[in-house]
């Protein structure tokens, strides 16, 4: 089946851990893939909220099989998987994008190697190589990924994500996690543009160049600049409120909506300012106390102390959200 990436809401998956051996937890993943593709969000597999460089190439590809198997199983056929391929090399790249596409997924997403920062920072047109390479070999679309605050500093500019999506029809988009609303839109000013479409068509049709965020705090003010939705981790436990404020941003042009979609963005972006600071840690201490997951990131990540989940569970904002979820009636 040929799946389309659509624009909306993409939710970066925890890897469950059962406590003690650090074994995925293949039966909570299945369970967590099921509530936030239901609430019609797309998975995000092996990301950096997946705790991908913790993970093997097996695990990875585990991970892959059993959640397209979760989301046939409920009839979500139609829904694709984004898995991620980010490694320290380019060959490395190349295999789990091909053990991907072998498991079942439809997308991947790639994030610049940050072992050898200092270098290529010097050199980008490593980076453009490390991309460019990656989409002609890999057998399915890629996207960009870039987040400085996992790569050392690596921040590619819309100059460069730009050239590489010219230089590269498999490439079908970019993850902006450096919140540059600015960035986001150059690079959609040209990649929306029809032109750029005729003259640097995709790959595959199905797979055409989307720019995510990569924090949804943005997504109402990002969206009036072309952005095609945002990949957040809200949506682990209030997916249908981030579907719903998308749905907000598309109605806002000549509906009169706008009051509504600021409202429901300033809560959301209030909420996603605490998990920004909790980290990986705090959300699989949140998804533990509200679904009953495996708390503990795998090593050497730690998990996050009593005394900042008692304050975690105090911000009101998060109760807030989590209220608001309930009345969308889609919460687990």
């Amino acid at each position: 089946m040929v799946r389309t990436l659509p624009r909306g809401i993409y939710t970066p998956l925890p890897t469950f851990f059962q406590d003690g051996s650090e074994d995925l937890d293949l039966a909570a993943f299945k369970k967590h893939i099921q509530f936030t593709a239901s609430a019609g969000t797309i998975p995000v597999i092996s990301g950096t909220m997946g705790e991908a460089p913790h993970l093997s190439a097996a695990e990875r590809t585990a991970l892959i099989i059993i959640g397209r198997e979760a989301l046939d199983e409920i009839n979500l056929t139609s829904i694709p998987i984004v898995a991620g391929i980010g490694a320290t090399s380019t060959r490395e790249s190349i295999q789990l994008a091909k053990e991907a596409a072998a498991a079942g997924a439809d997308f991947a997403i790639a994030i610049p190697p940050g072992y050898y920062a200092g270098v290529l920072k010097a050199d980008v047109t490593a980076i453009k190589s490390f991309f460019v390479d990656i989409a002609e070999a890999s057998p399915i679309p890629v996207m960009m990924y870039n987040f400085p605050g996992v790569t050392s500093g690596i921040d590619m500019d819309s100059d460069l994500i730009i050239d590489i999506a010219k230089s590269a029809p498999n490439i079908c988009g970019v993850k902006l996690t450096c919140a540059a609303v600015g960035k986001l839109t150059r690079i959609t000013a040209v990649v929306n543009d029809p032109e750029f479409k005729v003259k640097y068509p995709r790959k595959v049709s199905a797979a055409p160049f989307l720019v995510i965020d990569g924090f949804i705090d943005i997504l109402l003010p990002s969206m009036a600049a072309g952005s095609s939705g945002a990949i957040t981790g809200l949506a682990n436990f209030a997916p249908s409120a981030c579907v719903k404020l998308w749905e907000l941003c598309l109605a806002v042009p000549g509906s009169g909506s706008y009051a509504e979609a600021q409202k429901v963005q300033n809560l959301i972006a209030n909420a996603d300012g605490v998990a920004i600071k909790i980290g990986i840690p705090g959300m699989k201490m949140l998804l533990n106390r509200m679904f009953g997951y495996g708390k503990n990131p795998r090593r050497p990540l730690m998990p996050i102390t009593a005394e900042k989940r008692d304050l975690i569970m105090a911000e009101g904002v998060l109760k807030e959200l989590v209220e608001f979820e309930k009345s969308l009636g889609t919460s687990k």
